[in-house]
């Protein structure tokens, strides 16, 4: 979920980058549904592709689904399944509460359930991290390797850092639910806070906060507009983005008191290390509290390496939260190293 500051993620990408780009690469996969899993009274969107062994199971940060991959998917030789969380995206909604325990164990009844056992190399980005390590703790056998992107770390912050996110949650949660009565009722869209200028405070209508910001400069016009279609008509969307964030202090419970060792599986940590896009014009003062952030974030994220004695950190410095989108190729090669090094030592 680490959008910086209530939502400053999305912010800095709707003010830092206006300039086009061209299109994902073949991103059209994800503008319709993939394949329709049931699970337990609800189906699951999965998109699947590739062969062979292990398979690469993507999961999605807080307010996205399975288009955050869409660079990073298509550059995996192997077998690949990306999906949409219960709720977002072509997903059914799925029963509440949305803790990660809930999404995890959906997610392995997707994957058996489609014919897709393991073994799993599994690639979470910020929330996804959370879904990603208690599916690994629930089916560790079933798992081979793990790659965080950035990862939320509510998990190893300080308690003071917990709780001024926990305080934060709250009012984002009460803003999404204006959002989602207006969406549900055909209203207008409300607005939600937006940055500080020079003009004074601003708003942005609530269906462009999803992913880093929309329209994304990374999708084709075509995937933008399926995107932003359902986040202006889709209420089980907003009421399972309300859910996940009202259950992440649950989660990190459940993380703090499930510390599993990975073994020898290959544990990857991806850190940003340019969350505020800062440039020449920003304040020092405020640079100053910028790298303090980045500084505390990595020193956050390496006390993940203990969960195996083969991890290592990799540090993104050109790279706001969404890694995959900003420095993908950082992303690909920790993913095909471990896919060389599951398939050298299969388990």
């Amino acid at each position: 979920m680490k959008k910086p500051a209530g939502l400053a993620a999305l912010f800095c990408a709707l003010l830092c980058f206006t300039a086009p780009a061209s299109a994902a690469p073949r991103d059209s996969l994800y503008t319709h549904p993939g394949r329709l899993v049931s699970v337990a009274g609800h189906r699951l969107n999965l998109y699947c592709v590739g062969s062979g062994s292990p398979t690469v199971v993507f999961d999605s940060g807080w307010e996205d689904w399975a288009p955050a991959w869409a660079i990073v998917q298509p550059a995996i030789a192997a077998r690949t399944c990306s999906y949409d969380r219960a709720g977002s995206g072509f997903s059914d909604p799925g029963p509440m509460p949305r803790t990660s325990v809930q999404i995890a164990t959906e997610l392995h009844a997707a994957l058996h359930n489609a014919g897709i056992p393991g073994p799993y190399i599994l690639v979470g980005h910020s929330f996804g991290s959370y879904n990603t390590r208690v599916f690994a703790d629930l089916y560790m056998p079933e798992v081979a390797g793990l790659v965080l992107v950035d990862g939320e770390d509510g998990d190893v912050a300080s308690p003071s850092q917990r709780a001024k996110e926990d305080a934060d949650f709250a009012s984002t949660t009460a803003e999404l639910a204006q959002c989602r009565d207006a969406v549900a009722s055909g209203a207008p869209l409300p607005t939600i806070p937006g940055p500080k200028s020079a003009a004074g405070p601003t708003r942005v209508p609530c269906n462009v906060q999803f992913f880093r910001g929309l329209p994304e400069r990374e999708f084709s016009p075509a995937l933008n507009a399926v995107v932003l279609r359902i986040t202006a008509t889709k209420p089980a969307l907003y009421d399972a983005v309300i859910s996940e964030m009202q259950q992440m202090p649950w989660d990190e419970r459940y993380l703090q008191t499930h510390i599993r060792s990975f073994g020898n599986r290959p544990v990857r940590v991806l850190t940003a290390q340019n969350h505020f896009a800062d440039n020449a014009n920003t304040p020092p003062a405020l640079h100053q509290q910028h790298l303090l952030f980045e500084q505390a974030a990595a020193k956050q994220q390496a006390r993940w390496l203990s969960l195996s004695s083969d991890s290592k950190q990799t540090f993104a410095p050109r790279s706001g939260h969404y890694i995959e989108l900003d420095q993908p190729q950082l992303v690909i090669d920790a993913i095909r190293e471990e896919i060389n090094l599951v398939r050298v030592h299969p388990r």
